[in-house]
């Protein structure tokens, strides 16, 4: 696997130039604090309803504290990519606090987990559509940056235009929810997202492909 990891395409509030906001000094002194969520489609509900249960544990000793705010970073691949945006997106109505909580990313699944699954083609590839994955993530996400997140985070998606080593470029502070859409596009399972940012194009796969469990990345 180690080779796929030169050509994945990260997309990382950290370390891309040009943002407002400087990187805020880690919540430990010199220990960085990193949630680390993997790829595997549905199953997402599974890390979901573990981070239901230590933000509730956290929210016991503070209730005004989010898990955006208690991690320096936040890294997630494939549908743990989807759920690191959503966990770390700023809310329209208060931008200091999450777009979701734990709790309600759980709902999230509950409730959209068949509809995303379910628009079949049968003796097709993919075997997906994929499009109301699409609505969904534009909907929930709106405008909304990569430098906007409320802390650090890292997203790996393969792009199979660009066959390079990973590099720091402006134009990918891309709209999170083309991130999301990039890297949860499992080949054969649902279609590449392709899309633009600073007339700079991406055609993009599962960040699966180069790293399921993004804390590799994330250490880089």
């Amino acid at each position: 696997m180690a080779p796929f990891l030169l050509f994945a395409l990260v997309f990382a509030s950290n370390v891309m130039s040009g943002f407002n906001t400087p990187l805020p000094p880690a919540v430990y002194g010199d220990q960085v604090s990193i949630l680390s969520i993997d790829g595997g489609g549905i199953r997402g509900i599974i890390p979901a309803t573990v981070l239901d249960y230590l933000d509730k544990a956290l929210k016991a000793k503070d209730p005004t504290t989010s898990l955006a705010h208690y991690f320096d970073v936040i890294s997630g691949t494939s549908t743990g990519g989807l759920m690191t945006a959503m966990l770390a997106a700023p809310n329209s109505s208060d931008t200091n606090r999450p777009l979701f909580t734990p709790s309600e990313v759980v709902q999230f699944y509950k409730q959209y987990g068949p509809d995303i699954f379910n628009s079949t083609k049968p003796n097709q590839c993919p075997k997906y559509d994929g499009k109301f994955l699409q609505n969904i993530t534009s909907e929930i996400l709106k405008e909304t940056r990569l430098s906007q997140t409320l802390t650090n985070v890292v997203i790996p998606s393969f792009d199979e235009r660009k066959l390079m080593p990973i590099k720091t470029y402006p134009y990918l502070n891309a709209k999170l929810s083309d991130i999301c859409l990039g890297t949860s596009a499992a080949p054969t399972y649902l279609p590449p997202h392709q899309f633009s940012n600073d007339d700079v194009e991406f055609d993009l796969v599962d960040g699966a492909l180069s790293a399921n469990n993004p804390v590799n990345i994330t250490n880089l």
